[in-house]
């Protein structure tokens, strides 16, 4: 998403939306915000497409990440939003991830940019997220996606796929709906986190959904 229509690079005009739908959110609401962000539009799939093994990729992968962070958090600032990057690998322009650094910029009124994954490879970004909202003690993770929920089936591609606008955990388990990676989803079924899955790229979501709008779809 952060790469715009080409979906690769870093394209100013997503990073410019996004960050003005963050500082929507925290200028509209009293609330902490955390964003874990992805590497795709950099790389994807790396150990796939190169001469490296999966442990390499995935290690790229978590750098990619740390570029998004750096300049979403730019973008924000532009806002007059104050932004923290914390990455969970060594990188210039980030302060190390801990939880309780983290909570102290939450105090101090910041906007967390989560990067470099877990530090590990083998995990997801969906990964990173459940367990970054689990040790934050986060009300409830955002999945921001291209689509308005969940369906059914794939709604670009089945005409009768249906729109699951609340499902529980053991629902979407049974027909194997694919909200996240299973890790991730398995964390956030066991510590009760509510996952709340919306379309990131319409205009004005985010803060629909801190009003109390029915937006997206959620599970928990």
């Amino acid at each position: 998403m952060l790469g715009g229509d080409q979906g690769s690079g870093l394209d100013p005009f997503s990073f410019a939306f996004f960050a003005k739908e963050i500082a929507s959110a925290v200028r509209n609401f009293d609330v902490r915000m955390a964003v874990v962000i992805g590497g795709g539009n950099i790389i994807r799939g790396a150990h796939t497409k190169l001469p490296i093994d999966r442990v390499t990729g995935d290690y790229l992968g978590m750098l990619a990440t740390v570029i998004n962070g750096v300049a979403l958090r730019s973008a924000l600032e532009s806002e007059g939003v104050r932004a923290r990057v914390l990455s969970a690998v060594e990188a210039l322009g980030t302060v190390p991830y801990t939880v309780e650094s983290a909570k102290e910029y939450w105090d101090a009124g910041d906007v967390l940019v989560l990067v470099g994954g877990t530090g590990s490879p083998f995990f997801t970004t969906d990964t990173t997220a459940a367990l970054r909202a689990a040790e934050l003690e986060a009300e409830v993770l955002l999945k921001g996606t291209k689509v308005d929920g969940i369906y059914t089936s794939d709604p670009k591609k089945f005409a009768d796929a249906e729109f699951l606008p609340e499902l529980s955990y053991e629902d979407a388990l049974v027909h194997n709906l694919k909200v996240m990676d299973m890790t991730a989803f398995a964390l956030c079924m066991e510590q009760k986190i509510p996952i709340l899955v919306f379309n990131a790229s319409v205009q004005g979501n985010l803060v629909r959904i801190l009003a109390g709008e029915k937006v997206g779809s959620l599970v928990h």
